[in-house]
């Protein structure tokens, strides 16, 4: 294959053995970030990637490691590229990215990941490795362990930062980044850019050329958003979704996602019991349950994929028609990256997401955020329901023990403590009660004399009873407790 048949990849700057590759894998034109990004890592210089879910941010640094990769060797437990990813799916699939675009490399590529043997992946680490993709927690785990030497990473790639932010892992990020050489090259993405992951930026990267694709926090263009009302939380908000699900012209798989784990499995079960194919996918689920759902949903097994957050990043199923908000999320920065699910690759995708009163907050946060007023489905939603009346028959009172005292009206409160003092001593002072009557004189009950001199019968005592000259009865005691003690003489 000659070099104008390698495509516009090999304009730049990568190697033929990568531009091979990737037209084999069907790839003819690189999206904006790739554009953008892959020369700058060919020049060894750090890079500040901000790019919306979906735009090709794992090939814009897979494809010039690999160029980069071609020369040198790794040694034993001294990997020469790290990259670190917020979950184990989002983990393994970049190493189906490797796996795919270095087909023609003799690389050796580890993942360290929760739900995995130690001894498995320590055995890859003692062969050496060239590319090492990890979570932050197990990766930790094999360094505290003395079994992996980050010495001698030179390039070091931090993915969906923002998720590692939410996940808590930003204090591990910030140690892992004090073990690696400072000489390193620092490869920075992220679809949101909080103030937390800037301090992050400034602190790591050293003149980092920064490649801004679309503005931060934005939403594909080619997803349509819409909005359906749900009075209430539970069986209504189940039944509008099983409704919405039946309506969807041209639904071919779709993924549902819900703020917890619990209602992931609530939501499940009820799929499941009216005739939908569903499986569930939740960071609860140990890795071969997670693997297996996600491998059924890809495959078409399965058409629908009820999953918390785990699921909201970087999970690359190209071909997801529909994405369901069962609840909307708590954080704005969430719903970019769930509806980025689908809409992937120039397709064409809907999300919708289920609303109530209680999620008006977090509506208002989204469409702040985005920069858009998303639309409604049907009616929308109203104003907030009015309060319970109560019940007939019940005054405004308040009780008091056993009594019912009448609440004074707070106009009147108010109106009587702005009255000055002379006034207020002027009103008429409140009614001391009426005076009890005495009650009536009760006879007087005689003194009970004591038994010697009123002659009655005294109950004899346990010691008139049982006299000391007398012996006890032992006739209730076993034998052998009564027979004599013979003391031999010293």
């Amino acid at each position: 294959m000659s070099f104008s048949e390698l495509g516009p990849f090999s304009e730049l700057g990568l190697s033929d053995k990568v531009a091979k590759a990737v037209a084999d894998a069907g790839y003819t034109q690189p999206t904006p970030i790739q554009a953008q990004a892959i020369p700058h890592v060919l020049q060894r210089r750090d890079v500040l990637g901000i790019a919306q879910t979906g735009t090709g941010k794992t090939a814009a640094f897979t494809l010039p490691m690999l160029t980069l990769l071609e020369q040198g060797r790794a040694r034993a437990r001294m990997p020469r590229t790290l990259i670190l990813e917020p979950t184990r799916e989002l983990a393994a699939q970049v190493e189906e990215n490797f796996t795919r675009y270095g087909k023609n490399h003799k690389l050796n590529v580890a993942l360290l990941i929760g739900g995995v043997s130690f001894g498995d992946q320590d055995t890859k680490l003692l062969r050496g490795v060239d590319v090492l993709i990890a979570t932050p927690g197990r990766l930790l785990d094999h360094v505290e362990r003395g079994r992996l030497l980050l010495s001698g990473i030179e390039v070091l790639v931090i993915d969906e930062a923002d998720r590692m932010l939410d996940m808590g892992f930003i204090p591990d990020i910030e140690r892992i980044c004090k073990l690696v050489p400072f000489t390193r090259q620092t490869l920075f993405f992220s679809a949101t850019m909080p103030p937390e992951i800037q301090r992050l930026t400034e602190q790591f990267l050293s003149n980092p050329a920064k490649v801004e694709v679309a503005r931060a926090s934005s939403t594909a263009a080619t997803v349509t958003q819409l909005l359906v009302a749900s009075r209430s939380e539970d069986y209504e908000k189940r039944d509008v979704l099983r409704n919405l699900i039946r309506q969807c012209e041209g639904l071919q798989n779709g993924i549902i996602f819900c703020n917890r784990k619990r209602d992931v499995a609530v939501l499940l079960r009820s799929l499941q019991k009216h005739g939908f194919n569903a499986v569930a996918l939740h960071g609860d689920m140990d890795q071969h349950a997670r693997i297996k759902a996600l491998d059924e949903f890809r495959a078409g097994d399965a058409t629908l994929l009820v999953a918390s957050d785990v699921a909201a990043r970087g999970l690359d199923i190209p071909e997801v028609s529909h994405v369901f908000n069962y609840d909307v999320p708590h954080h704005a920065e969430d719903y970019v990256h769930r509806i980025g699910r689908t809409g992937r690759a120039g397709r064409e995708g809907t999300a919708y997401s289920i609303v109530t009163h209680a999620d008006a907050k977090s509506l208002a946060a989204i469409e702040k955020l985005i920069g858009n007023a998303l639309t409604w489905q049907g009616d929308p939603l109203g104003d907030a329901p009015p309060p319970s009346q109560k019940r007939e028959g019940r005054d405004s009172t308040r009780l008091r023990g056993k009594r019912k005292v009448e609440k004074e009206p707070r106009e009147a409160r108010e109106s009587r403590k702005s009255e000055p003092r002379a006034e207020r001593s002027e009103r008429p002072a409140r009614a001391e009660p009426a005076e009890r009557a005495p009650k009536a004189e009760r006879p007087e009950r005689p003194r009970r004399q004591p038994r010697e001199e009123s002659g009655e019968a005294r109950a004899p005592s346990r010691r008139d009873r049982n006299p000391a000259n007398e012996p006890a009865d032992m006739s209730h005691l076993p034998a052998f407790l009564l027979r004599p003690v013979r003391i031999k003489a010293s």
